[in-house]
């Protein structure tokens, strides 16, 4: 019989869009006080793969991924999904952008075999947590590449984002490999 062992810590990733440049900036200082210091921002890039957020948010949207230097136990994606979901309601609340949503900012969560991402809507693909939180695994590692599933949001499919997640990766795999207990 196989015994149960602890997930060993992982990277926490934060994705975040907006048009406003200086709502992108905010939120990345607000993660900082709560995650520490970041380990790699990917470059900007167009978020225009949807029209979804267009009345939310506006257009001319664009998204940024945050890596985080210090690791966090998967278990904890839930409560991070609450507290960049209490972040966007601060901001959208402070009157300082138009837009009824100003920033949107969503968590996953990378190791060695997948990227997953924190959502607050069920669907087939997604597993349950706990608190309204579920989890999606986004992309997943095979052959030296991160890889899309069929439900994988256009955006995750970018060579940009694939290759700055398989950066974080590499990162990640040298950080374990240094550190006995994985911290």
């Amino acid at each position: 019989m196989a015994r149960p062992k602890p997930h060993p810590p992982v990277v926490l990733v934060v994705a975040g869009f907006s048009r406003h440049e200086q709502a992108l900036q905010w939120a990345q200082r607000r993660l900082q006080e709560h995650f520490g210091p970041i380990l790699a921002v990917s470059p900007s890039f167009p978020f225009d793969h949807t029209d979804y957020y267009t009345a939310s948010m506006g257009t001319g949207l664009r998204k940024q991924l945050l890596a985080f230097h210090e690791l966090i136990a998967p278990d904890q994606l839930p409560d991070i999904k609450h507290l960049t979901n209490t972040m966007e309601s601060e901001l959208a609340h402070s009157g300082t952008f138009p837009e009824p949503r100003p920033v949107n900012l969503d968590p996953g969560y990378l190791d060695a075999g997948k990227f997953i991402l924190a959502s607050t809507k069920n669907h087939a693909h997604r597993i349950y947590l706990r608190d309204g939180i579920y989890a999606e695994v986004t992309l997943y590692y095979e052959n030296k590449r991160f890889r899309p599933w069929p439900w994988t949001y256009r955006d995750y499919q970018q060579p940009l984002v694939l290759d700055f997640l398989e950066q974080v990766r590499t990162w990640y795999r040298q950080r374990l490999a240094s550190n006995a207990d994985g911290t």
